[in-house]
C-alpha cells in the first residue's frame, strides 16, 4: 500500500479541524408528528443531565401530552422572550439569553419553526447555528417532511405542500442524526387516543395526511436520508482516519433553468439525485438578448430559482449566449465533466407547428448523445404551466401595437404613391420596411402584427377587386401567402437582432462602468475618495441606494458613506449590519438572516480580514437580475481591495512616521546624552578648580580655565541654538531680516568666534574685495558659515588647510569652504543634511548633533539659497561644501551702511 494511500485526506482532516470549538449538533429525525421525537429528545436530555452535564431547554413545544411535559419536570428551562406581530405577543426562544447563560447542552425543539419577525433570524436553524458556533451543544427535532429537497416529493404524498423548510445543508452540520421510528399502525393507534392532536382534528387528519399509505411512504423517505446521512458520516471518518475502501470517481450533475415554472421543480429534483449519489451539481442558467427584456415577474422568478439552488447547496453558473442555446450548454457539460444533465419538460406553445423552431430541449436531447439526460415534468396541482409567449413577448405594450400600426397606414399611403410608377406586385417591398421598422423598434409581437396588418392592407388595397379582401386571380394568393411568410420570417430575424444589439449595448455598459469604477478607485487615494467612488458607483449602475459601513476609530459600525446621503439607519438594518460583519456572510433584504431589514449588506472581505460591508436598498418590487448580482459581487470585490489598500498604505505611512519619530528621538537623546555633556564635564571641571583657594594655578593657570569655561559654554551655546532653530524651522516659524549682507564680514565674525576651534588650522580666504553683497539675515548666515567651518576644523586633520573662496555668478553669489578631511561618500553626500544624520565612517567618534548641516540647509533655503556637498579632491577626498545665496537688490545696497573690510578680521 502506497504512502497516498496510507495517509489521511487533507480535505477530510481539515472538515475536522473546521469543527474543533464548535458545538455538536444531534438531531432526532422523523417521518410524521407524533412518533415520539421531542420525547426522545428529552430522555437523551435528562440521561445526561444525570451524568453531570449542564443542560438548559432553550425551547420544547410539548402540545399539551402529559408525558412529554412530565419529562421537563427537573430541567432547567429557559424563559421565553415575548414578541409582538399584529397585536398579539407571541412566545419565541430568547437565543440571546441561551448565549448568554452558556449551557454545555441546549434543547431546541422544532429545527424548521419560523421565527416571529422581529427576532435575530427569520429560521430557528439559524439559531442553532450560533448556537454551534458559540460551542454549545444542541438536541434538536425535526420531520423529514421539512426537508427542501423533499418538498414537491411530500406534496405528491401527501397532498398538502409544507411550507416551513429547511435547506439539506442543515443536516451536514449534524454530528449524530437518531431516526425515531414509529409502525403506521401504531401511530394512527396514538392519534386516536388523542396523544398528537385534539379531538376536533383526528378524523380530518387520519383521512388526510395520517393515511397508512402516506406513512408508509414517509416513514420509507425518513430513512433513506437517515441512511445517506449515516453513510456520508462513514465515508468522513474513513478519509479522515485513511481507511482503505473502494473510492469510485464521481459523476456531476448538471441542472439546466430558466424562468419557467417548472424550474423549481427540476431544481429539487437534482437535489435529490445528488444527494443520494453524493455527487456535485451545478445549476446553469443561460442569458441571451432576450432575456434583457422579460418582464420583471420572470427576473424574478429566475433569481428566486438560483437562490433556491444556492439554499440547497448547488453551484450556480451563469452562462452567455447567442442563439446556439443548446449548443453552449452542451459544450458547458463537457467542458465540466457533467454525466447527466437535468432539464424541465418544454413548455406548451401556441405556435403553428409549421413556424416553430426545434425548442431547447429537443436541441439537448437531440445532440447530447454522450450524457444521459433526465426530464422532469411539472407538478399540475401546484405548478402553473399554463399557455405562454415566447420569451421577450409576454409584455404587453399598446404604444407598440399603435405605432405598428402608424407604419403601415404610411407604407400604404407610400404604395399609393409608388403604384404610378411601378408594378403592385413591386408594393410589396414598401410593407416590408413598416414590418422591418416595427421589428426593429418593438419586438417580435409587434412585427407579427404589423406582417398581418400589411397581408391585409395589401389584399385590401392592392390586389383585384380593389376595397375587398377577396381574391380572384391564383397567382395573387400565391403572392400574399408568400408575403406574409417573408415578413413574419424577416421581422423575427429582426427582433431577434435588436435584441442581440440591445443586450449587448447593456453588457458593454455594464463593462464600460466596471471599467470605470476600476479605474477611479485605482487613483482614489484616500478611505473617503474610495467610499464616495464606491457608493457613486454602485447607486447609478443597479439603481438603488448604496451605503459602505466600516469600524471607526473605536472600533465600532459605522457608516462611512452613502449615495444617496444617508447617516442613520433603523434598529433592524443595524442588527442585520452587524451580524453581516461578524459572521463575515450577506444578511438583510433577501437574504436568510434577518430578511425584514430594508437593506441587503454584503460583506467586503480579502484575505486578510474584513474591511467592512456594501449596503445595497433597491425600490419596492424591484429585485436584482442575476448578470446585476454577478455585477455586484465583482464590485464587493474590487471594493474591498481598494479600501484595504488604502489602509495599508495608511499604515505603512504611520509606521514610516513612527519609523523616523523612533529614529529622530534616538538620535535626540544620543546628542543630548554625549554631545551636550561633553562641554558641561569640561565647564563643570574647570569651574570646580576654579573654586578651590589654591594659587598653585597662579593668574595664568585661572585664566586658562576661564578661557576653557568660555569656549566649552560657546560650543554648548551653538547646540542650543542649533536645536532651537532646527524647532523654529520645522514649524515654520523662521523670519528673516533682509538686507544687504557683505560675506567678508560675516565669514570675518565667524573666524573671530571660532578662533579657538581653529587653532591648529590653516585658514585661507578667497573672497574678492569687489564680491557683491547678498540678500539675506546677517544673524542667521553668521550661524550658516559657523556650522560649515566648525565641521570642517571637526574633521579635518590638525595642520592641513580650510580654504573659504567665493564669486559672483550672475544674479547667485557662490561661497565654498574646503578642507583636507576624509571626505564624505557618494551615497551619503546628499543624506548629511538631513536631521541627526552622521557618516559613520567618516566621523567616527567626532562630537557633534547631526544637526548642523540640516540647519545650514533650511536657513539657506529660506533665502531661496541652496547647499551641497562635493568632494574635495579629484581622488574623493576632502570635502567642498558649496553655497548659493541670491545677490541683493539695488534697493537693499542702497541703504546698506558702510562697514569695515573682512580682511583684518581674518
Amino acid at each position: 500500500m502506497s504512502d497516498a494511500e496510507t495517509r489521511p485526506e487533507p480535505d477530510a482532516l481539515l472538515a475536522e479541524a473546521a469543527r474543533e470549538g464548535r458545538g455538536r449538533l444531534k438531531i432526532f429525525l422523523g417521518a410524521a408528528p407524533g412518533v415520539g421525537k421531542t420525547f426522545a429528545m428529552l430522555e437523551a436530555a435528562r440521561q445526561r443531565q444525570a451524568e453531570g452535564l449542564d443542560v438548559v431547554v432553550g425551547i420544547v413545544e410539548t402540545h399539551g401530552r402529559t408525558e412529554t411535559e412530565r419529562l421537563l419536570a427537573g430541567l432547567e428551562v429557559l424563559p421565553r422572550r415575548r414578541l409582538f406581530y399584529r397585536g398579539r405577543a407571541l412566545p419565541e426562544m430568547d437565543l440571546e439569553g441561551l448565549l448568554a447563560r452558556r449551557p454545555a447542552l441546549a434543547l431546541v425543539d422544532e429545527l424548521a419553526h419560523t421565527n416571529v419577525e422581529g427576532s435575530r433570524h427569520a429560521k430557528r436553524w439559524q439559531d442553532v447555528a450560533d448556537l454551534l458556533a458559540a460551542g454549545i451543544d444542541v438536541l434538536s427535532t425535526l420531520n423529514v417532511q421539512h426537508l427542501e429537497s423533499l418538498n414537491d416529493i411530500v406534496a405528491r404524498i401527501a397532498g398538502v405542500r409544507v411550507r416551513e423548510t429547511v435547506p439539506d445543508t442543515v443536516l451536514e452540520l449534524a454530528d449524530e442524526i437518531e431516526l425515531v421510528d414509529l409502525p403506521p399502525e401504531e401511530l394512527i393507534a396514538r392519534l386516536r387516543q388523542g396523544k398528537v392532536y385534539v379531538q376536533d382534528q383526528i378524523a380530518r387528519a387520519i383521512q388526510n395526511f395520517f393515511s397508512k399509505g402516506n406513512l408508509t411512504a414517509l416513514r420509507e423517505l425518513a430513512m433513506r436520508i437517515a441512511a445517506d446521512r449515516v453513510d456520508a458520516q462513514m465515508t468522513a471518518h474513513m478519509r479522515s482516519h485513511a481507511i482503505a475502501g473502494p473510492w469510485p470517481a464521481q459523476d456531476r450533475i448538471l441542472v439546466c433553468v430558466n424562468e419557467a415554472p417548472v424550474a423549481r421543480s427540476v431544481v429539487r429534483a437534482a437535489k435529490r439525485m445528488a444527494e443520494r449519489a453524493r455527487v456535485p451539481w451545478i445549476v446553469l442558467t443561460v442569458a441571451t438578448p432576450a432575456t434583457e427584456s422579460l418582464p420583471e415577474r420572470e427576473k424574478d422568478a429566475l433569481v428566486g430559482t438560483l437562490r433556491l439552488a444556492e439554499s440547497l447547496g448547488a453551484e450556480t453558473v451563469s452562462l452567455t449566449t447567442g442563439a446556439r442555446v443548446a449548443e453552449d450548454i452542451v459544450a458547458f457539460a463537457r467542458s465540466r465533466n457533467v454525466s447527466r444533465i437535468v432539464i424541465g419538460r418544454a413548455r406548451k406553445r401556441f405556435w403553428l407547428p409549421a413556424f416553430v423552431r426545434e425548442t431547447v430541449a429537443d436541441s439537448i436531447l437531440r445532440q447530447a448523445t454522450d450524457f444521459e439526460v433526465t426530464i422532469v415534468s411539472p407538478d399540475a396541482k401546484t405548478e402553473d404551466d399554463g399557455l405562454r409567449l415566447p420569451r421577450g413577448s409576454v409584455e404587453w405594450r399598446p404604444h407598440s401595437y399603435l405605432w405598428s400600426a402608424v407604419a403601415v397606414a404610411l407604407a400604404c399611403a407610400a404604395a399609393h404613391l409608388v403604384l404610378r410608377v411601378m408594378p403592385a406586385a413591386s408594393l410589396a417591398l414598401v410593407f416590408l420596411l413598416a414590418v422591418l421598422f416595427a421589428a426593429a423598434r418593438y419586438g417580435l409581437m409587434p412585427s407579427i402584427f404589423a406582417s398581418v396588418l400589411s397581408f391585409l392592407a395589401y389584399n385590401f388595397f392592392f390586389t383585384e377587386p380593389y376595397h375587398t379582401l377577396s381574391i380572384h386571380r391564383e397567382s395573387d394568393v400565391l403572392t400574399l401567402l408568400l408575403f406574409l411568410v417573408v415578413s413574419i420570417v424577416t421581422g423575427n430575424q429582426a427582433a431577434r437582432l435588436g435584441a442581440q444589439a440591445a443586450s449587448q449595448r447593456a453588457i458593454a455598459e455594464r463593462t464600460m462602468r466596471l471599467y470605470e469604477f476600476s479605474r477611479k478607485i485605482a487613483s482614489a487615494a484616500s478611505l473617503d475618495d474610495v467610499v464616495w467612488a464606491a457608493v457613486h458607483h454602485v447607486a447609478a449602475t443597479l439603481k438603488c441606494d448604496a451605503l459602505v459601513l466600516g469600524p471607526d476609530e473605536r472600533g465600532r459600525l459605522a457608516i462611512l458613506g452613502g449615495y444617496p446621503p444617508e447617516d442613520r439607519l433603523d434598529v433592524k438594518d443595524w442588527g442585520a449590519a452587524e451580524w453581516a460583519h461578524e459572521h463575515r456572510e450577506p444578511a438583510g433584504w433577501s437574504s436568510v438572516t434577518l430578511p425584514s431589514s430594508s437593506w441587503l449588506f454584503l460583506p467586503l472581505g480579502t484575505g486578510a480580514a474584513s474591511v467592512g460591508l456594501l449596503g445595497v436598498r433597491f425600490g419596492q418590487g424591484s429585485y436584482p437580475t442575476p448578470s446585476d448580482r454577478r455585477l455586484l459581487d465583482a464590485l464587493v470585490d474590487q471594493i474591498a481591495v481598494a479600501i484595504e489598500r488604502t489602509r495599508l498604505a495608511s499604515d505603512i505611512e504611520a509606521s514610516r512616521i513612527l519609523s523616523e519619530t523612533e529614529r529622530l528621538r534616538t538620535a535626540l537623546l544620543s546628542s543630548v546624552s554625549h554631545d551636550l555633556r561633553t562641554p558641561l564635564v569640561s565647564i563643570i571641571g574647570a569651574a570646580s578648580s576654579l573654586m578651590e583657594d589654591d594659587d598653585a594655578l597662579g593668574r595664568a593657570g585661572r585664566r586658562a580655565m576661564a578661557e576653557t569655561v568660555f569656549e566649552e559654554g560657546e560650543r554648548l551655546n551653538r547646540y542650543v541654538q542649533n536645536l532651537l532653530d532646527m524647532t523654529r524651522l520645522g514649524y515654520g516659524a523662521l523670519t528673516l531680516r533682509h538686507e544687504a549682507v557683505d560675506l567678508r564680514e560675516v565669514v570675518g565674525r565667524v573666524l573671530r568666534r571660532l578662533a579657538r576651534t581653529l587653532q591648529g588650522h590653516t585658514v585661507a580666504l578667497d573672497l574678492p574685495q569687489d564680491l557683491p553683497p547678498v540678500d539675506g539675515d546677517p544673524v542667521l548666515l553668521e550661524q550658516v558659515f559657523a556650522n560649515i567651518l566648525d565641521n570642517a576644523a571637526k574633521y579635518a586633520e590638525p595642520g592641513t588647510r580650510i580654504t573659504v573662496s567665493g564669486q559672483a555668478q550672475g544674479e547667485r553669489i557662490a561661497v565654498s569652504v574646503t578642507d583636507a578631511g576624509p571626505g564624505i561618500p557618494a551615497e551619503d553626500r546628499d543624506k548629511v543634511f538631513d536631521m541627526f544624520y552622521r557618516v559613520r565612517a567618516g566621523d567616527g567618534q567626532k562630537a557633534g548633533t547631526g544637526l548642523g548641516l540640516a540647519i545650514c540647509r533650511g536657513i539657506l533655503e529660506a533665502h531661496g539659497g541652496s547647499i551641497r556637498a562635493e568632494p574635495g579632491k579629484p581622488d574623493g577626498s576632502g570635502t567642498r561644501i558649496e553655497v548659493e545665496l541670491p545677490r541683493a537688490g539695488p534697493e537693499l545696497t542702497e541703504t546698506r551702511p558702510e562697514a569695515a573690510g573682512a580682511g583684518e578680521a581674518a
